[in-house]
């Protein structure tokens, strides 16, 4: 019974390592600032711990496991593009769009 116990928890180990990583979270933004992912209703919101634009909200995400999409706001200039969030690892890959064709990515990383 022992022996089963342990094999079961290395399968079942085994399977949550392989499951993709969760978006929620704090994150270190390619500008160096922190931002705080978390659910808010049925989405993701993701909001600014600190920096110049501490405490606002830059963009709201639906998704689960490593990719999410919705909306994402360049807290600088107010303007708010489709964007796209891909998660892998301690590794979070940011992307707004234009138009669907002109495009910016960073690469932000788990705290």
């Amino acid at each position: 019974m022992k022996r089963f116990m342990v094999l079961a928890g290395l399968l079942f180990g085994a399977s949550g390592a392989l499951a993709a990583e969760p978006i929620e979270g704090s994150w270190k933004t390619a500008s160096g600032e922190t931002a705080q992912i978390a659910r808010c209703g049925g989405a993701y919101c993701v909001t600014l711990k600190t920096g110049k634009h501490a405490g606002k909200q830059i963009g709201k995400m639906d998704g689960k496991g490593e990719s999410y999409s919705g909306q994402i706001t360049d807290p600088a200039n107010d303007k708010t593009y489709s964007g796209s969030g891909s998660v892998s690892g301690n590794s979070l890959k940011m992307k707004g769009c234009v138009m669907k064709i002109l495009c910016k990515t960073q690469t932000w990383t788990r705290i």
